[in-house]
C-alpha cells in the first residue's frame, strides 16, 4: 500500500490521543461519503514530550461512490467541524486498499505528526478532543463528518527513584526517594509535578509482578519520599498513574539486597549457660 502526502496543517497547540475505537459506522455526509472503522493509535493515548515530533498511526474505512480529489484523512479537533481547530503539522495517507469496488469501500492507513515545538502548541491543548474525518471532492467541495470517536492528549511523564542504604538488614529502614516530573509544552522542558498520589511499589527477588506497598504525594518541586522496613531482597520503584492531562509513567527498578542480622551478644549468652 503506497503513502501520499496529503496536507501539511499548522498545529493548534496539543498532542493528540484516540482512546477508543469507533464502533459503529458514521453516518454519510450531504457529500454521499461515510466513514467507520476509525482507530488511531491502536485505542492508546498519545503521549507528547518536551520536544519531540510524534508520529500517530491510524486506520479507517471510507465508503463512497464520488470521486474526490484530495484525501481522506481523520484527525483531531476542538470546535465545530466547520471551525476545527486542530493539531498535526503534517498527515501522510495511504492509497485506497480496495474493498468493494463496486460499493466503492475502501481501507486506508494514516500516519499524522504532531510537533511540541510548532508555535501554536502548548499546556493548555492538554485533555480531551475529538476525531474527524474529511475529504475533498471536485469543485472546492468537501465532507467532514464527526466519527463519534474521544480522544485525549497528554504531556508525557518521568518518575526517578532511589533506594537506600543498599544492602540493608532484614527489618531495618529502607528511604526511597525519587521525583516526578512531566513535560512542559510551553518551554520545552520537564518540569516538577506537584501534589501527585504517587505509588510505591516493590517487586521481591523471584516474583513476577510488582505490589503497591504504599503512596506518597509529590512536593512543589515534585520530589517523592517515605520510609519502609526491609522484608527481604527485592527492586523498588514508583508508579505514577497518570491524570486527564499527564500520562501514566512508573521509573526504573533500584535493587536493595537484604542481609540477616547475627545477634552476636544473644549468642554468646547462649554458649555461656550451655
Amino acid at each position: 500500500m503506497g503513502r501520499t502526502m496529503w496536507k501539511a496543517v499548522v498545529a493548534g497547540g496539543a498532542a493528540l490521543v484516540f482512546t477508543g475505537v469507533a464502533g459503529v459506522p458514521a453516518g454519510a455526509a450531504e457529500g454521499g461519503v461515510a466513514f467507520s472503522r476509525v482507530s488511531v493509535n491502536g485505542g492508546k493515548p498519545i503521549v507528547i514530550g518536551g520536544q519531540e515530533r510524534v508520529e500517530v498511526h491510524a486506520v479507517f474505512r471510507m465508503t463512497t461512490k464520488l470521486r474526490y480529489d484530495l484525501g481522506p484523512m481523520v484527525f483531531p479537533y476542538r470546535g465545530t467541524t466547520e471551525n476545527a481547530e486542530t493539531v498535526q503539522s503534517a498527515i501522510i495517507g495511504s492509497d485506497c486498499k480496495v474493498v468493494d469496488s463496486a460499493k466503492g469501500i475502501c481501507d486506508f492507513e494514516e500516519w499524522l505528526y504532531i510537533d511540541p515545538r510548532d508555535l501554536d502548541f502548548g499546556n493548555e491543548d492538554a485533555g480531551t478532543w475529538r476525531t474527524a474525518a474529511q475529504v475533498y471532492l471536485p469543485g472546492d467541495t468537501q465532507d467532514i463528518d464527526d466519527v463519534n470517536l474521544p480522544l485525549r492528549i497528554q504531556r508525557a511523564t518521568r518518575v526517578t527513584v532511589d533506594a537506600s542504604p543498599e544492602p540493608v538488614a532484614v527489618g531495618k529502614t529502607i528511604t526511597v526517594t525519587g521525583r516526578v516530573t512531566r513535560a512542559n509544552w510551553d518551554t520545552h522542558t520537564y518540569q516538577g509535578y506537584a501534589g501527585r498520589t504517587v505509588s510505591l511499589q516493590f517487586k521481591a527477588s523471584g516474583a513476577s509482578s510488582y505490589k503497591t506497598v504504599r503512596t506518597a504525594t509529590s512536593s512543589a518541586t515534585g520530589a517523592l519520599r517515605t520510609t519502609v522496613k526491609a522484608t527481604g531482597p527485592g527492586t523498588w520503584r514508583w508508579t505514577y498513574y497518570g491524570d486527564t492531562t499527564s500520562a501514566a509513567a512508573s521509573s526504573a527498578g533500584d535493587y536493595v539486597a537484604t542481609q540477616v542480622r547475627v545477634l552476636h551478644s544473644a549468642y554468646r549468652r547462649v554458649l555461656h549457660s550451655a
